[in-house]
């Protein structure tokens, strides 16, 4: 059967005693998204190895998975070398998650980004290979760049600018997705694809200069709120609890093809910033500057797919969601 002929099916372990008995892989388990896999799947009783060399990672989001006897840790850079205890050990999932993500990123590291989304992701799918494990690539809606339809499906092919500012992340993970099912083909190693759309919750960087984190900041400082452009593009913000709920049925799929996982509620980013101070009761006001060169228009994934592939919806409104996310903001500035 081909890719294209796949019939989608979710095939989750059976009982406690098969969770207890995998091991995952978790790269750059230091950020916002893997540290809270790698919670969930501690939480079922799984063995977990997080990696990271904490170049943007944070070692508070360490904190909560230290506290699990199942779950161990190795700073490295995955591009550089793999530790040995990690070579010897038993694993069944291989999750390529180390990139970092945010507009800042962008402008200081672009090279260390390209080198985890090529070399490291290399790098993993090798050790996949070895294992014998499952292999997931983490990608991103930037895939699709500054998208022509609306909301995006996975079968748009995007429209990326190859030389802009977003360019090291978009083109990188682009060429992540390619090298992953190129590889698949070559070696035969078993590969699942998500593409991650706006994410947002505890373990963010409270500076990584997302829009999220950007309001919360002013709004809890009392600042007033940037707003770039007119504030009428458009973002779908995901809590990343629900985010990792669609993460595990992607990668326990029998499907290699890429699946878009984020919220499909839409807001325009005026909106956002309004919601924000209202939600926090901030007294902060809005002011606007210029639109950044190359940012998105608008960005929404159609998660149809996911939703063929299992019952699915995102359980966190956005209220709640920001509220939860402004109390860890106040604990991280309350205890520096």
């Amino acid at each position: 059967m081909s890719v294209g002929e796949i019939k989608p099916e979710l095939i989750h372990p059976k009982n406690a005693d098969e969770w207890k008995s995998l091991t995952f892989l978790v790269a750059g388990a230091a950020g916002l998204v893997p540290s809270h896999v790698a919670e969930f799947y501690l939480e079922k009783g799984c063995t977990v190895i997080g990696l990271d060399n904490f170049i943007t990672g944070s070692k508070y989001n360490l904190e909560k998975l230290e506290k699990f006897s199942n779950f161990k840790f190795y700073e490295c850079n995955i591009y550089d070398s793999i530790p040995t205890e990690v070579r010897e050990a038993n694993i069944n999932f291989v999750l390529s998650l180390a990139s970092p993500a945010s507009p800042l990123d962008f402008k200081t590291i672009p090279m260390e980004i390209m080198r985890v989304n090529s070399e490291g992701t290399l790098a993993l799918l090798d050790l996949a290979r070895e294992k014998k494990a499952r292999f997931l690539e983490a990608s991103t809606s930037e895939v699709y760049g500054d998208p022509e339809i609306h909301p995006q499906v996975e079968t748009y092919n995007g429209n990326v600018n190859p030389v802009g500012p977003r360019s090291c992340y978009d083109e990188s993970k682009r060429y992540a997705e390619a090298l992953t099912m190129t590889y698949r083909g070559l070696h035969n190693v078993d590969t699942r694809i998500i593409r991650i759309f706006n994410t947002y919750g505890p373990g963010n960087r409270p500076n990584d200069g997302r829009v999220i984190p950007n309001f919360l900041n002013q709004a809890i400082a009392g600042d007033d709120l940037t707003v770039y452009g007119d504030g009428s593009q458009t973002r779908s913000f995901c809590y990343v609890t629900d985010l990792v709920r669609a993460l595990d049925m992607v990668l326990f799929s029998n499907d290699p093809t890429p699946y878009n996982i984020g919220n499909p509620d839409e807001y325009t980013i005026l909106d956002a910033a309004k919601f924000v101070i209202e939600a926090l009761g901030s007294t902060s006001k809005i002011t606007f500057k210029p639109l950044p060169h190359d940012d998105p228009k608008m960005r929404r994934p159609d998660i149809t797919k996911l939703r063929k592939l299992g019952p699915f919806e995102p359980e966190v409104s956005f209220k709640e969601g920001i509220k939860k996310t402004a109390e860890f903001f106040m604990h991280l500035k309350e205890n520096q």
